[in-house]
Formats: C-alpha cells, structure tokens, sequence
C-alpha cells in the first residue's frame, strides 16, 4: 500500500500536527491542505475540505497501522475490511456515472461486476472513488488495472451530447434520463454475468425512478440505492471506467474541434463555449454540450427555461 485516504475531525486533525512534530515530521505548505509534512518517504497530508488526512509512501501501512489508527482514531481498520464490511465482498454489480455536472462532454455511465478475490484486487491495487484521484493518466492506469482483474465483467454506456439533448428533451428531467442509463448498465451486466443477485448504486432523489426503469427493462434484481455508494469497490471501481471513458471525449473533441473543452461548468466552460461558437457556429454547442444547462442561456444571451433541472 502506497496511499490512503480517511475523514478526521478537526480535533483529530490537530492532535495529529502535534504527533507529527513531535516524532520529527518536516513541515510544508501544499494548496488547500491544513498542513503536510514528510519524513523519510512517507508524506502526510490533512487537506481541509472534510477534513481528510491522505498518507503517501512506501511507508503508507506501517503509518496506518501503528500511528494513524491507535493513536490518531482510535481503531483498526487496516486489514479488517472484510470483517467490517462484509457485503463489500459479495458477489454484486456496482454502477456510477460521469458527466452529470459537466456542461461539455457526455454522460457516462458504468458498471462493474465483483465478488470476494475481485474486490480484494482492486483495494491492493488502489481503486477508490474516481472524484478522489487526481489526474487523467492515473485514472486511465487505474481503469487498465480494473479492466485486466481476473474475474472482473464491465459494461459501460456513453451518452454523447446530441444523443443526450434528444434524450432530456424526451424524458423531461435528468433523474428519468439518469434511471434509464443506469437500468441498462444493469441489464448489459446481468446478460454478461447471469445470477448476479444484487446491484449498488448512489442514492437516486426519489429511488422509484430508477426501480420502474428496471421494471420497464424486465430486469429482476435487488437494487440497494444509499448515499456515498462510491465506498464500495464495485462502485468506485464503475466511477474510474466512467470517468476514463469522459475524459477521452473531452480529449479527442477538443483535439478535433480545435477548442480546449473543460470539465465542469465555470466561467473558463463558458469562455470555451464562446470559442467553440467563434470556431463552429452556434450549432456546434449542440454537438458538444448539454443544452439544458443554464450555461446556454448565458452564452446565448437567453434564459433556459429548465435551468433548476440543471445538476448542481
């Protein structure tokens, strides 16, 4: 293990800069962290959104083991995972997307299939929640890892922006298009995995919109829907294949179009969308974004009637 990530409070936070000064830690300033330090290749990090305390290095498990946990939580968690949380290593699908709050690019959704051995290999080989790993070249080596696991079963749908402007525009809200994604991840999974008993993912506003979408599918599996889902390997190992498979667009779009195209939704995505336009046209917008997002209406000079459908 060569990195890992746990919530602290902010007490714990505190006792832990005081442990590490005392035990001869080398403090340094790194944007948006409370504090890091680093000491003979293990490098200790409290960021303070969370706040969340990440540990680096070759010396990662001996950290964790022996400072972190008994004097830092005050509990062991290391090596007990199975025992804390059995239903992790159950056979089960896992599914996420990618996109939903992206103005450009498409949605994406993935999902995964593991059981006990596959989920033992995608903790050793450091898969977690995609929103936490920073950089494309490391999701797309994680992605690679995932895909190459013996015994893993993936199915991925991408729903490129015209396809999914003409899809919003004939569902009427995101949650319907977001169920009727997810059901047919769902339903690619068990085709390739029969017998699989149950499927995870994040917590859907109202969980009946993507329970009819299974239905409406004839596709008979239990579904547990809960909040911070991406905990469990199944999920976040989906997260990492979605968010890949993002990325790639954004890449070979912006190559083709001659225009950078950025995640998320700021002021830099309306600045490219106004370059976009320059370049192609106002109809190139409809190739390459989300039209619902108020972001149109901004660059357009007109207000989107559906903009509250917009994903925050």
């Amino acid at each position: 293990m060569n990195s890992h990530t746990t919530p602290i409070n902010a007490g714990q936070a505190e006792k832990l800069r005081l442990l590490l000064r005392e035990r001869g830690f080398e403090f340094h300033d790194t944007p948006h962290a409370l504090y890091s330090a680093r000491k003979k290749g293990i490098s200790v990090t409290v960021y303070a959104k969370g706040p969340k305390v990440l540990v680096q290095g070759g010396g990662t498990e001996d950290f964790l083991r022996f400072i972190l946990e008994p004097e830092i939580l005050g509990e062991a968690k290391l090596g007990y995972e199975e025992q804390l949380h059995p239903e992790r290593y159950e056979p089960h699908f896992g599914i996420d997307e990618s996109g939903k709050g992206d103005y450009f690019g498409p949605l994406v959704i993935a999902g995964v299939y593991t059981d006990a051995e596959v989920a033992r290999r995608f903790t050793q080989a450091g898969v977690m929640d995609s929103k936490r790993i920073a950089g494309a070249d490391r999701i797309r080596k994680l992605a690679e890892a995932i895909r190459s696991t013996p015994g893993c079963v993936w199915h991925v749908v991408s729903i490129g922006p015209e396809r999914y402007n003409e899809l919003h525009a004939s569902f009427g809200n995101l949650n319907r298009l977001l169920a009727w994604g997810h059901a047919r991840v769902i339903e690619g999974l068990a085709a390739k995995q029969p017998g699989c008993p149950r499927a995870l993912s994040d917590q859907f506003a109202n969980p009946r919109v993507l329970e009819r979408a299974l239905r409406e599918r004839q596709v008979d599996i239990m579904l547990e829907q809960r909040t911070k889902a991406e905990s469990d390997p199944a999920v976040a190992a989906a997260s990492i294949l979605a968010r890949e498979r993002f990325v790639d667009w954004l890449d070979r779009t912006s190559a083709a179009c001659g225009v950078k195209l950025p995640p998320g939704a700021s002021a830099t995505v309306q600045q490219a969308a106004a370059e976009l336009i320059a370049k192609h046209g106002p109809e190139a917008l409809g190739k390459a974004a989300k039209l619902h997002f108020r972001t149109t209406g901004q660059i357009l000079g007109t207000r989107r009637a559906d903009a509250a459908d917009e994903p925050s």
